[in-house]
């Protein structure tokens, strides 16, 4: 704002009208209540002149004459600029200016000084003052400090503001965000469970096979300590594992009797067909590997590409003993199903061979009454 002197040129009796911004704390009617100034001095001399001065520019002061009593004053006083002395006995300007931005960072604070070095100047900036005047001030100098220092005091909760609502603003859309997700992942997650039954019920035999090899692949998974994001992606490979069969012509999939050498080279093709199908999928990438991956054995023995141990993706190890478990307790048309303890004796005569020793010894932790529920989900 532009300094304008009276008509008689007394720069000593200048309004506050013409020199003070806005006060930050209006009142309900239309006049604004004044800009509240704490005053810090040693010299009572000073404070009084201060005083004087900012109250002829419309502010209404209170006075301090050390440091730690002019901190004290904050909270009851309640000021929108702090002007301190710099020099002071005991605790002096800089302690108080470290001081009063600890309690309110955006609170500013004008420092005086009789010694005008340009050091001084700068430390005083650098440590966060609003300003820095020369002892005694002319009045013109003094109010455009307060100026300058309360319209940065503006312009810091402006933007404290404007982050506040911005802030505010990328949690809702953050929020709306994830809500989209999991509305889609939803969608995903019932298309492929209609796929899988649809290929269940192709195979007639098997029924809720792969939901039931699903509910066993994540309770091993769990006993191993696997969670989150890769627990999902390995439920998805469990439950998309033989999606490949899709493939498969009725005549090799229905089959009553045994396959021969010609037809099991066809079977055996599923697992490749099945990562083919959904590789290209970016969110199926790691469940691809274990549909690619469920039919190799820890000893190497497996296809489509004989890998051997840790070679194969954890979750298609952990798999391979889930669907051992459910080919084992649940019903066939050509057998009923058999109790948790023939399975219990076969997995572990396979450890080793086709199993991961690691996954069994975490399927064993599961008891009769925990299978029987995960079976009946």
């Amino acid at each position: 704002m532009a300094a304008r002197r009276r008509a008689s040129g007394d720069e000593h009796r200048l309004s506050a009208t013409e020199f003070l911004p806005e006060p930050l704390l209006p009142t309900g009617s239309a006049h604004a209540e004044p800009v509240r100034v704490l005053v810090v001095d040693d010299d009572p001399q000073v404070r009084e002149v201060l005083q004087a001065l900012l109250a002829g520019e419309g502010c209404e002061t209170t006075a301090r004459g050390d440091a730690q009593s002019a901190l004290d004053a904050l909270a009851g006083f309640r000021p929108d600029l702090v002007l301190s002395d710099l020099k002071m006995p005991g605790r002096d300007g800089m302690w108080l200016l470290e001081h009063v931005l600890r309690a309110q960072a955006d609170m500013p604070v004008v420092m005086l000084t009789g010694f005008g070095d340009t050091e001084t100047a700068v430390e005083c900036l650098r440590r966060g003052a609003a300003d820095y005047l020369l002892k005694p001030p002319r009045v013109v100098d003094l109010v455009r400090a307060l100026e300058r220092a309360l319209a940065r005091r503006r312009s810091m909760r402006e933007r404290a503001r404007y982050q506040a609502e911005l802030e505010q603003r990328v949690r809702e859309k953050t929020a709306e965000l994830s809500r989209a997700l999991a509305d889609l992942e939803g969608s995903y997650s019932s298309t492929l469970a209609a796929l899988v039954a649809a290929l269940d019920a192709r195979e007639q035999e098997t029924g809720d096979h792969s939901q039931r090899v699903l509910r066993f692949t994540l309770a091993i998974a769990s006993e191993l300590g696997m969670g989150g994001r890769e627990a999902e992606e390995t439920g998805r490979g469990a439950l998309l594992h033989d999606i490949g069969k899709i493939g498969v012509s009725d005549a090799i999939l229905l089959k009553r009797g045994p396959l021969t050498a010609d037809e099991w080279v066809h079977m055996r093709r599923h697992p490749d067909t099945g990562h083919a199908i959904i590789a290209n999928i970016p969110f199926l990438g790691p469940a691809a590997q274990i549909v690619l991956s469920h039919h190799e054995r820890w000893d190497g023995g497996g296809y489509p590409r004989g890998l051997s141990r840790d070679g194969i993706p954890a979750g298609a190890r952990i798999f391979s003993v889930a669907d051992a478990l459910d080919a084992i307790a649940s019903d066939r048309p050509y057998r009923a199903h058999r109790a948790f303890a023939d399975a219990r004796a076969e997995i572990v005569r396979c450890s080793g061979t086709q199993f991961d020793p690691r996954v069994v010894e975490a399927f064993l932790r599961l008891d009769d009454a925990a299978l029987e529920k995960i079976r009946r989900g």
